[in-house]
């Protein structure tokens, strides 16, 4: 599958599911108490590494940005990025005074090293494995040194394929990944592993899988 196959194909889902992926998502974040710790360390690591947090912030690949508000929340200054434009509509009605732009997460406009922090939140899950190396090579190349990268993902060796969810005529796989391989991905890119943290699924929020959180940097 070439990029504009995959990027295409996930554009195109998203944009037919967007309001209903937002209306149950609605208040993604607030049972889940150490997703929100975790982009509170985030928040915090973008001030107190070398990069000092004099840059923006991106949240690729911010969906309908509620993660997106989370970090405006917490004091950065932070910008969204979305292949969908439906789903972009829905972050700037609610977020009306965030910018989100659209792009891909694999071509950056961006100059090198301008980025005090950047954010990657469920949004390599549909990246094909043999794009991931190029995929963090372009989040090292917009960082600044010293900032910091988030990458969230669902944890396991197993992928789950959606197919005409909420009726829609539109399908696409979800790829779930082993947190060692992106771990050694991300150093492989010319990343510092921070920390990685995985908790087990929870049945109160229909997951099937391990949920996996990863905190590099980029050597300052």
């Amino acid at each position: 599958m070439t990029d504009s196959d995959f990027l295409t194909t996930t554009r195109t889902f998203y944009d037919a599911v967007a309001e209903d992926y937002a209306t149950l998502f609605q208040d993604e974040l607030a049972n889940r108490p150490l997703e929100r710790a975790l982009l509170s360390v985030f928040a915090e690591l973008v001030v107190g590494y070398g990069a000092g947090g004099s840059g923006p912030v991106a949240d690729l690949g911010c969906g309908p940005g509620r993660t997106t508000g989370r970090l405006a929340a917490l004091g950065l200054d932070v910008f969204g990025l979305d292949l969908s434009e439906s789903m972009l509509a829905i972050a700037r009605r609610e977020n009306p005074e965030i910018r989100f732009e659209q792009g891909s997460m694999l071509e950056l406009d961006l100059p090198d090293g301008t980025l005090a922090g950047a954010l990657s939140f469920y949004s390599s899950i549909h990246t094909p494995a043999d794009r991931l190396p190029a995929l963090f090579a372009e989040f090292h190349r917009v960082l600044a040194p010293g900032a910091p990268l988030f990458v969230a993902f669902q944890a396991g060796e197993e992928h789950r394929h959606h197919d005409r969810p909420w009726g829609h005529p539109v399908s696409l796989t979800f790829q779930r990944r082993r947190p060692e391989d992106m771990a050694d991905l991300l150093t492989a890119a010319g990343f510092s592993l921070v920390s990685r943290t995985v908790r087990e699924p929870d049945p109160a929020l229909d997951e099937t899988s391990p949920q996996a959180f990863l905190i590099a940097r980029k050597p300052a």
